[in-house]
C-alpha cells in the first residue's frame, strides 16, 4: 500500500510516498480503507519535531522506521479483530489514530472509531475528530460550560475554533468569536452572537465580559487573556498555533504557565488535551446528523499533494480544516 513516511525531521520535503506493507490488526483493532484524511498542526509538529518534546515519543534523533504521519481519517471497514463489536466490513467510519492515517489503509483501535454520519462526505467526516474532540472536551470538561454563559473563542475561524463556536451555541452559550476581517461572515454563519475583528479591536480590552475564554491562538500573555474575564471566569488554554515552533515545550509552555499561575488568581486557568474516544465521536455524530454541527473545509488536496497541504496548514491561516482525499 502507499503511505507517507519520513526518515528525518524537517519541512514537508522530508516526506516520501512509499510502498509499505499493509498493517496487521490486533484483537481490538479495525483495518480501515482510508477514503479521506485531514491535516492538523499536530501533523506538522510531528514532521518537524517541534516542540522537541515530540522526539521522546517518536525518536530522539530521527523518526522511528516505519512511522506514518496523520491522525484524522474517514473510510470503510475492511477487517475487524475478533474482540471488536458493533462494526463489520463495509461500514463507513470516522475517527483518529495517534499516527498512521496518511496511508491507503490503517489499523485503528475500535474505541477511536464511530459510524460516519450519512449526511457527511468522507472529507467532511475526516475533518472532525481531533479538532472537534479538542473543542468539545475543552468547553464541556475543562471549561465546565453551562447554558447562558458568555463565551469568547480566540481563533474562531480555525479548525478547532469553527467547532468551538458551534458547540458552545449547541450548549446554550452566548458566543463571541475573534477572527480577521475576511473571516467575519464565516464566524457569524456558524452562530456567533458577536464577532471581534482583531485587526480593528483588541478583545483583551473588553474588561469583565466573559465567563469563559477559549484561547486557541496563543499570542497573548496570561495577564492579557484574564482581563476580559469576570472575576470568577475561566481561561481555557488550548495550546496555540502562534506559539514558537522551537524549544522544548512549544505550545505546552503556555499551559504550564497557566497551571502555575492558577492557584494565585481568582479566575480558573485550565487547559485541554486531546483524548480520543468513540463515546464523544458518537455524540459529535448525533449533533452532525441534527445539523447542529457542520465541519468547515477550506481546501481539499489529493493524497499525492499532501506536502502542499501541510505547507498551507503550517502557515496558520486556514479557514476551518484542510482535507486530503484518496
Amino acid at each position: 500500500m502507499k503511505a507517507w513516511t519520513w526518515d528525518r525531521y524537517g519541512p514537508p520535503d522530508v516526506l516520501t510516498l512509499r510502498d509499505i506493507n499493509e498493517p496487521d490488526i490486533a484483537r481490538d483493532e479495525v483495518l480501515v480503507r482510508v477514503r479521506a484524511a485531514s491535516v492538523n498542526p499536530y501533523d506538522w509538529r510531528h514532521m518537524r519535531a517541534h516542540p522537541k518534546l515530540v522526539r521522546l515519543s517518536i525518536g530522539l534523533r530521527r523518526p522511528r522506521p516505519g512511522l506514518v504521519l496523520g491522525a484524522d481519517l474517514a473510510g470503510v471497514v475492511e477487517r475487524v479483530g475478533n474482540e471488536v463489536t458493533g462494526l463489520r466490513p463495509g461500514d463507513e467510519v470516522f475517527g483518529e489514530v495517534r499516527l498512521g492515517s496518511f496511508a491507503e489503509t490503517v489499523a485503528v483501535p475500535r474505541n477511536r472509531l464511530a459510524v460516519k454520519p450519512a449526511r457527511l462526505t468522507f472529507e467532511q467526516a475526516a475533518s472532525v475528530s481531533m479538532a472537534a474532540h479538542t473543542a468539545l472536551q475543552g468547553l464541556r470538561d475543562a471549561g465546565r460550560l453551562s447554558a447562558g454563559q458568555r463565551v469568547l473563542v480566540n481563533g474562531a475561524s480555525g479548525g478547532i475554533g469553527t467547532f468551538a463556536v458551534q458547540l458552545a451555541k449547541a450548549f446554550g452559550a452566548e458566543v463571541t468569536g475573534v477572527c480577521s476581517t475576511r473571516n467575519i461572515e464565516l464566524v457569524r454563519s456558524l452562530g456567533a452572537d458577536d464577532v471581534v475583528d482583531y485587526t480593528r479591536e483588541d478583545f483583551t480590552e473588553r474588561k469583565g465580559r466573559y465567563d469563559l475564554l477559549m484561547d486557541i491562538v496563543g499570542d497573548r500573555s496570561l495577564a492579557q487573556l484574564r482581563r476580559p474575564l469576570t472575576s470568577r471566569g475561566t481561561l481555557l488554554i488550548v495550546g496555540g498555533i502562534a506559539s514558537p515552533r522551537g524549544g522544548l515545550l512549544g505550545p505546552a509552555a503556555q499551559m504550564l504557565r497557566g497551571a502555575l499561575a492558577s492557584p494565585f488568581v481568582s479566575q480558573r486557568i485550565t487547559s485541554v488535551s486531546w483524548r480520543p474516544n468513540s463515546t464523544d465521536l458518537r455524540f459529535l455524530a448525533e449533533l452532525m446528523e441534527k445539523e447542529q454541527l457542520t465541519p468547515v473545509i477550506d481546501r481539499t488536496y489529493p493524497f499525492t499533494d499532501l506536502p502542499e497541504a501541510l505547507r498551507y496548514v503550517e502557515h496558520g491561516h486556514a479557514r476551518g480544516k484542510v482535507a486530503i482525499t484518496l
